[in-house]
């Protein structure tokens, strides 16, 4: 296990689902580019409620920014040679918007809520 911050973009809608004791939880796939061609990518799941629906209201093709615990991994692809891939359990969450509203609030401190 790596503690990771990665950025990236959806490779499809993050989906929902809810674990055996009944707390919810997100699941997305982030192609991180690692190089000028290469791309990795990256099983995310996620059980801090406000990472999950950080996640949730994202859509396929968003930038994403994750912190978390990487795991990497590899597999083999049909044409037999091994790929990179990595999982990662994400603890915490950063999109262009909440940069937006960071910003904001550092400049305008009293306008914000």
């Amino acid at each position: 296990m790596i503690d990771a911050l990665l950025t990236g973009r959806l490779a499809a809608d993050p989906k929902a689902g809810t674990a055996s004791n009944g707390n919810a939880y997100a699941t997305a796939r982030v192609i991180v580019a690692t190089g000028a061609e290469d791309r990795l990518s990256v099983s995310v799941i996620a059980f801090d409620p406000a990472t999950v629906a950080g996640l949730l209201a994202l859509q396929k093709d968003e930038a994403v920014s994750l912190a978390g615990e990487l795991t990497p991994k590899v597999w083999t692809g049909k044409d037999g040679n091994a790929k990179p891939s990595a999982d990662m359990k994400a603890h915490a969450l950063l999109t262009p918007y909440h940069v937006q509203r960071k910003r904001q609030t550092m400049t305008n401190p009293e306008t914000t809520p």
